[in-house]
């Protein structure tokens, strides 16, 4: 049972009970190891919705206090130079799930009043990759991917995910005080009576607790602080502020989600694992100025310009912090991007990486051994605006459909070291720069460059064919493919795949419900086994071996 704070608690930002603990003896150990991550780390990666770069202490934030996010990020790695996969959030959160930017995801772009975009069954997620490799995965708050209904290619289920609580509909998030959430397959039916945050941090709390010696991924992607400004009782510290109710609410939610993130930890350290889990802390964009929200007040873009849905630093720069015990202390200017996201993990868990991925590994970055940098960095709204980053240049192009625009449309040219807010457009000083971004930038945006990768399995009339896909850029060798239940079947084995193709075997049907495939190979100096479960099989007891 979870002790559930008072109302006005929740949302005061400085209920001691949620202050992040200090250092246990365990910890003050794992801190001797400075600059180190232990093996195949727990992944705790928290996604805010919304929250500006300059919404957190750390930041220089001054008008909301967030003392939990601030003491993490004085304890860990603090990325200043972070970078969201879009400046809003669906093809954002794709970039971070896929490790495509947005030149080459499948979603790239907000609804906005259309259809709800979906993931699709070409995707691969890094929840595949870790469920592939071993990790009990959970995605628990906001998906953001259609349609929302069980059983289809783009639910979290079938994108990696082994537990799932939260809202699948993009829109659907929007609602503080839901009718229904989503529990893996099935909706269950809250009345609108019960604040989601909460629900949330109760259902992680709960997975980190559970009893189990795998290594786990947890997702845990809040809504918060997304408009509207909506919290149960008043503002707290902040109902006496003199602001308007829309601000206030708003700082209250942001000083929520910091004792949400304390909550985490300190269950991390109850049940004993903070030694060995990676905390990773992020938000989808920047920060957004709806329904009666002024981000102005709080500053809350920092030094750069525009918000969110603008391809300016606001709108994509964000707030990044890494947080484990054993990491050094300190401040890392490399930019990264959250399609990086999906190597760093596959890294981390000692995964094969996902061949033709946008992304690089950051690992380097945490441990402070130093990672490869980025040529450059890509962010693409379809039919309304572009923008890259190399090195110290930034070139922005907007469609003719913007307004302001013109008919042409209209580009732009920043040195971001020396103008980090983008004021001076240098692009009719630099014609020849300009146009050399510009072409690089038309040729990184394009299909889906990458190929199949992982275990699948499909049902015939009468077996079950087991296929590895090697979507790595390396040859797996050694290869021997099985069956772990209801009883081993025995292996077929394959001296060798190489990169972009695959193996597949057909085996008897097993007389059960629950089938779980394994693939056991060698590559990149190291054993990998990979195991897909496949539920749900319909047996015809005629065809059973």
């Amino acid at each position: 049972m979870i002790n559930r704070p008072s109302r006005r608690a929740l949302f005061a930002g400085t209920l001691a009970g949620l202050a992040l603990p200090a250092a246990t003896a365990a910890g003050a150990e794992a801190t001797a190891r400075r600059g180190t991550l232990p093996a195949r780390p727990n992944i705790l990666l928290i996604l805010a919705d919304d929250l500006g770069w300059g919404e957190i202490g750390s930041n220089g934030q001054r008008s909301i206090s967030t003392p939990n996010l601030d003491r993490l990020a004085a304890e860990g790695v603090q990325f200043k130079t972070a970078y969201s996969g879009a400046p809003l959030c669906a093809p954002s959160r794709c970039a971070l799930l896929t490790g495509l930017h947005a030149g080459h995801s499948t979603v790239r772009e907000n609804p906005e009043g259309g259809r709800q975009h979906a993931l699709t069954d070409a995707d691969l997620t890094f929840a595949e990759v870790l469920r592939l490799s071993g990790y009990r995965t959970a995605c628990i708050g906001k998906w953001g991917f259609g349609p929302e209904e069980p059983d289809q290619q783009s639910h979290p289920n079938v994108r990696g995910f082994d537990e799932f609580y939260g809202y699948i509909e993009h829109v659907h998030a929007h609602q503080y005080f839901p009718a229904y959430l989503w529990h893996n397959g099935k909706k269950v039916h809250l009345g609108g009576r019960s604040y989601a945050p909460h629900l949330f941090r109760e259902r992680a709390v709960e997975f980190i607790g559970q009893d189990d010696d795998r290594p786990f991924l947890l997702y845990f992607a809040s809504n918060l602080p997304h408009a509207p400004s909506a919290i149960p009782g008043d503002a707290g510290r902040y109902e006496n502020r003199p602001w308007s109710a829309a601000n206030r609410r708003h700082a209250a939610q942001v000083a929520r989600l910091d004792t949400d993130v304390a909550a985490l930890v300190r269950a991390l350290r109850d049940a004993g694992v903070a030694e060995r889990t990676l905390v990773l802390f992020t938000s989808d964009n920047g920060p957004h100025s709806e329904k009666g929200v002024t981000p102005e007040l709080f500053d809350s873009n920092g030094p750069f310009r525009g918000d969110k849905r603008d391809v300016y630093e606001g709108g994509i720069r964000v707030p990044m912090i890494a947080w484990s015990p054993g990491l050094e202390p300190r401040v890392e200017r490399q930019p990264v991007a959250f399609w990086d996201v999906l190597p760093t993990l596959a890294d981390l868990a000692r995964a094969p990486l996902p061949a033709h991925v946008d992304g690089i590994s950051f690992t380097g970055l945490l441990t402070g051994a130093g990672a490869p940098r980025h040529r450059h960095l890509v962010w693409n709204r379809p039919r309304k605006a572009q923008a890259m980053r190399r090195g110290r240049w930034k070139v922005v192009r907007f469609n003719p459909h913007i307004a302001g625009a013109g008919p042409r449309g209209r580009v732009e040219l920043y040195d971001l070291n020396a103008d980090p807010g983008e004021r001076r457009d240098l692009s009719a000083r630099r014609p020849e720069l300009t146009k050399e971004l510009l072409a690089e930038l038309d040729r990184s945006i394009g299909a889906d460059p990458r190929t199949p990768y992982g275990l699948r399995t499909e049902l015939t009339e009468d077996r079950l064919v087991v296929t590895l896909h090697n979507g790595s850029a390396e040859p797996w060798r050694n290869v021997r493919l099985g069956l772990d239940r209801p009883r081993r079947a025995r292996a077929h084995s394959v001296a060798r795949v190489d990169p972009g193709t695959a193996v597949s075997v057909g085996f008897p049907l097993p007389s059960s419900g629950r089938i779980t495939a394994r693939a056991a190979f060698d590559a990149g100096g190291r054993s990998h086994v990979f195991r897909h479960v496949h539920r749900n099989v319909k047996l015809d007891e005629s065809a059973l071996d």
